[in-house]
């Protein structure tokens, strides 16, 4: 798998043109179970073929339980300058339902360790937990807080279909997920982190000044990026490219020098709701200039027109900032909504 990571690096580096990589991002897994040595071959692989800036952001994604002081004392020494660590919940209860190979005890000595050696870390933490009282999610919020992390990323818990949490809560083993309860825990995510001076810069992200996700945002602003590995997608600004999901054929065509991924060319309209769906989640918001500029002024003016009522409801409102320039972002009301909101303003047909 290894050799052929490296090998689709090589065979796409002509992709980006003369632009620069600003951001690497090991994800999509549990990158932190590779080895240094094979972690050092892939990034001597982008830095030999691709043209990256001065002191890039280089994630890694890891858990607390593959985390020893052994292996972050050997991140520490390699280029990688920020880590993203599952934490998901500083109870042992929590974990347990969700499935969590790690401890409380485990994340708690993983986050004392790492920061003896990282500044800039993320963490993930889950709400709307089948069972977790508004009281213990400000505690795991406190606990957080305690440790003092620049960033903190924090989801509502989802069931998927044809997972074993959607049966457990099928055949009533498990009550079913309380929106209500996940608003309220979102609302105090959301005014605690408030307090404790984080910018709540994307709906599920929060970060200290200077401490945002540069790779991240890169998605939410509609920039390009090249993803390599099974199932990984690429955007090109226009076309959208998805690798095979089967590890056994995407190592084979690799092996054959073809490049394992299929490719779809994004129409105005697809392009035009993705803009809305990613821009709402920010404190940036949608560019009514760039509506107008990218997609046309009838597609601004449906926009416009659509957005009223969520503005009357006081989930939307338009920021002034120049005479040519305004925005559309939600209000700290609709913020919780934003998908749903966004999914309304979609433009349907091409216009």
């Amino acid at each position: 798998m290894i050799h052929a990571l490296v090998k689709e690096l090589v065979l796409r580096k002509d992709e980006n043109g003369a632009e620069k990589i600003e951001t690497i991002y090991f994800g999509g897994g549990t990158p932190s179970l590779l080895s240094i040595e094979e972690l050092q071959l892939l990034i001597d692989t982008i830095y030999n073929n691709y043209t990256v800036v001065e002191n890039a952001e280089i994630t890694l994604e890891a858990n607390p339980d593959d985390l020893s002081t052994q292996k972050i004392k050997e991140l520490a020494k390699s280029p990688i300058n920020r880590l993203s660590i599952g934490i998901q919940s500083f109870f042992d209860d929590d974990l347990k339902f969700m499935n969590r190979a790690h401890t409380a005890e485990e994340s708690e000595k993983c986050l004392k360790e790492v920061l003896k050696y990282f500044d800039n870390i993320t963490i993930d933490l889950i709400y709307g937990v089948p069972g977790m009282s508004n009281k213990k999610w400000l505690a795991n919020l406190e606990q957080a807080f305690k440790f003092n992390v620049p960033h903190i990323s924090s989801y509502a818990l989802t069931v998927e279909e044809k997972t074993a949490l959607h049966s457990f809560i099928k055949k009533g083993k498990v009550p079913p997920i309380d929106e209500n309860l996940a608003l309220q825990q979102f609302n105090i995510l959301v005014e605690e982190c408030e307090k404790q001076g984080f910018v709540h810069y994307e709906i599920s992200n929060f970060g200290k000044p200077a401490y945002f996700s540069k790779h991240n945002m890169s998605y939410w602003l509609g920039e390009k990026y090249i993803g390599i590995g099974p199932s990984a997608h690429s955007f090109n600004g226009l076309e959208r490219f998805w690798n095979v999901s089967n590890n056994s054929k995407y190592i084979k065509e690799l092996q054959e020098n073809k490049l394992p991924s299929q490719s779809e060319i994004l129409t105005a309209n697809n392009r035009f709701n993705e803009y809305i769906m990613t821009g709402l989640r920010t404190i940036w918001g949608v560019s009514f200039e760039k509506v107008e500029k990218e997609f046309g002024a009838l597609y601004l003016e449906q926009l416009k027109k659509n957005a009223q009522p969520f503005i009357n409801r006081g989930l939307l409102e338009i920021q002034l900032h120049s005479f040519s320039n305004s925005t559309l972002i939600t209000t700290k009301k609709g913020k919780f909504l934003a998908d749903g909101i966004a999914s309304d303003l979609f433009s349907v047909n091409e216009i």
